[in-house]
């Protein structure tokens, strides 16, 4: 039976309609998991230290995509509750041509930029090579990764969550088959990985932008679009938690890799290139919740239904709190195999790498309550606070932390740390402002 966007929403219907979008997110997240394994196991050390290095100033690109998806579908939804369905259509329509034009200037800004970044970051020598191969390959794709991730946030407003989850599928596998092509049969090395990737970011752009074009069944479809600085304006506000977010976690990797440089070399900037392919999965499922109840939130504060509200924030809450416990004691089980998958060859590697894992863990606890916070006030149409709690939480907090934490406690140590106290003190922001403004949109 399908469900809407108007339905009441039971435990049992609000984990149906997400969990395609968490498989989604999760997926994503496990394909570019085997980039990193091909990488690792079949180019060496220090191409995976290179790919992990760089990957943070390409996210910063890309950037521009999960603001238009996060905060455009956020006031698309909540127009399809006031029930105009046309103007619907066409802020859609606005919100897709414009991060095109967007995507290749930004693309040739990046390949410009990108190597005196990397230096400037302190990679020299061989990384330093590898960082501009891979990286100039992989900006050309841009367009394509910025339009797959908008695509995923709108399939889902569109009330189509499955087939997103079908496309992600169709790219996913096509990553993987070419990933083992590429770079494990014909020996392309990092070219190889970075066509592999772009390829199936171009799959993953192309199959939704085929279907909004023909005529379909869903809410939404892609056609002729009027300019309206008003709504982009406010779609960049709305969205400016996921760029803010985005932004801020690549900056912050762009730190911490510069500190474990300075206190564990080229192994600990590699052992935490795994922690984030492994916190990438964990953490997309958050992500992918989120993104999935997003649409619902907003049509029902477009529709002003405030007891569908504060059930949609009471039970999103239980069901984060029993995945964070869940996700912990999982994280815990598979620091050892993780290890042994990303570097068994190098035995010192493997044993700081699992190290880090039992201290990373933890911070899951805490992490899926304030990617949900965000989410919520960017469903409420309220960009600014979604903004601060994303600011504070991916930026601020963390910066501070990883500063500090490792000059209290033994070196390395304090950098696994610093993860866990950044989130919890991101908690207790998302906690203050959701019971501030509950009055305001009677949740």
């Amino acid at each position: 039976m399908k469900i809407q966007l108007s339905d009441h929403f039971t435990y049992k219907k609000l984990i149906r309609f997400t969990l395609p979008s968490i498989g989604m997110m999760i997926f994503t997240s496990i394909y570019g998991v085997v980039d990193g394994f091909f990488v690792s196991n079949y180019v060496g050390e220090t191409a995976f230290t290179a790919v992990n290095f760089i990957m943070p100033f390409l996210m910063i690109l890309g950037a521009v995509g999960f603001m238009f998806g996060a905060g455009g579908s956020a006031l698309v939804s909540k127009t399809l509750g006031e029930g105009d369905r046309d103007k619907a259509n066409k802020l859609f329509s606005l919100f897709i041509y414009v991060p095109i034009v967007l995507g290749i200037i930004i693309t040739v800004l990046g390949i410009v930029f990108l190597e005196p970044v990397a230096s400037l970051l302190g990679a020299e020598g061989q990384m330093l090579e590898d960082c501009v191969r891979y990286g100039r390959i992989i900006a050309l794709g841009l367009v394509f990764f910025m339009l797959q991730m908008e695509f995923q946030s709108f399939m889902i407003t569109a009330e189509k969550p499955q087939l997103s989850f079908v496309f992600t599928l169709i790219a996913g596998f096509t990553n993987m088959v070419l990933d083992a092509l590429f770079v494990a049969a014909f020996n392309w090395g990092l070219e190889g990985a970075a066509l592999a990737t772009i390829t199936s970011q171009f799959v993953g752009f192309i199959c939704p932008l085929v279907y909004f074009f023909k005529k379909n069944s869903s809410l939404l479809r892609l056609g002729k679009a009027k300019m309206d600085f008003g709504a982009l304006l406010k779609a960049c506000t709305n969205g400016s938690s996921e760029l803010m977010s985005n932004i801020s976690m690549s900056l912050v990797g762009m730190l911490y890799n510069t500190q474990l440089l300075n206190y564990a070399g080229e192994y600990g900037v590699a052992a935490y290139g795994v922690l984030m392919y492994v916190n990438f999965i964990f953490i997309s499922a958050f992500i992918g919740y989120s993104i999935g109840c997003a649409p619902v939130i907003g049509y029902h504060y477009g529709a002003k239904n405030s007891n569908e509200l504060k059930g949609l924030l009471r039970k999103s809450t239980i069901i984060i709190l029993v995945s964070s416990v869940a996700m912990v004691v999982l994280a815990e089980l598979l620091a050892s195999p993780m290890s042994q998958l990303f570097v068994g060859y190098n035995e010192e590697l493997c044993e700081l790498t699992k190290r880090a894992f039992l201290f990373y863990s933890f911070s899951f606890l805490f992490s899926g309550f304030a990617i949900f916070g965000s989410s919520f006030f960017t469903a409420l149409n309220n960009g600014p606070i979604s903004a601060i709690i994303s600011f504070l939480r991916t930026l601020v907090f963390q910066v501070v932390a990883v500063i500090t934490l490792p000059i209290i406690f033994n070196g390395v140590d304090g950098i696994w740390v610093s993860i866990i106290v950044a989130e919890a003190m991101a908690v207790v922001v998302t906690v203050i402002f959701i019971f501030a403004k509950r009055k305001k949109y009677n949740y």
